[in-house]
């Protein structure tokens, strides 16, 4: 059967619940690792390690950059894309499915998120819709994730990377941790004025 792709009316339309997605106290909806190249395998367990990224997933192996150790992307827009299909959702690649707002104005690079017994940070790398996310969900998807004036909302995901080892289970909860005092920097010596000529 061939797969459905949403047309670009339908995808407008999946905004307004992308929107609504919550900003704190969200849900771990599924998790996926990446044995191999276009390789999926769905999970209910997984651990997590700021040495090797998520158990099972090719992170390590494959030499990805460290600000792209964990992907996140948003559990109601995939769900949409995938009509509903779990399967089809695995095919996106992302290793945590979030029910989550993954905006610049929510989570700020830096962002730290504790996810079930993981701590992670929220990087700035960019996570865009390439050519085998347009021939899963459709080229007017890849479109639209990749849109400058929706870029800001991050449609297409996150990354982040793994602070703290530990254990995610499918339907932990996800909350933002409170930022980092902010160190105390010396402030610079008193420079004095050049001297002023005689006159």
């Amino acid at each position: 059967m061939k797969a459905h792709y949403l047309d670009p009316d339908e995808l407008e339309r999946t905004l307004a619940e992308v929107r609504a997605s919550p900003a704190d106290g969200g849900r771990l909806e599924a998790i996926v690792a990446r044995p191999a190249t276009d390789e999926r395998r769905r999970l209910e367990v997984a651990h997590l390690s700021p040495e090797g990224g998520l158990e099972g997933d090719r992170w390590a192996s494959a030499g990805e950059p460290a600000d792209q150790q964990v992907s996140l992307m948003n559990a109601r827009l995939l769900r949409q894309l995938a009509g509903g299909d779990r399967a089809r959702m695995a095919e996106a690649g992302d290793n945590l499915i979030v029910d989550l707002d993954l905006s610049d104005e929510n989570l700020p690079s830096g962002t730290r998120l504790r996810v079930g017994g993981v701590l992670l940070e929220v990087t700035g790398a960019t996570h865009t819709g390439c050519g085998k996310f347009a021939s899963r969900f459709g080229p007017d998807a890849a479109r639209f994730v990749n849109a400058a004036r929706r870029r800001s909302l991050h449609l297409r995901g996150r990354y982040a990377r793994v602070l703290e080892p530990g254990t995610v289970c499918v339907g932990d909860p996800i909350h933002k941790e409170p930022p980092l005092p902010t160190a105390q920097h010396p402030l610079p010596p008193h420079t004095s004025p050049p001297p002023q000529p005689m006159i």
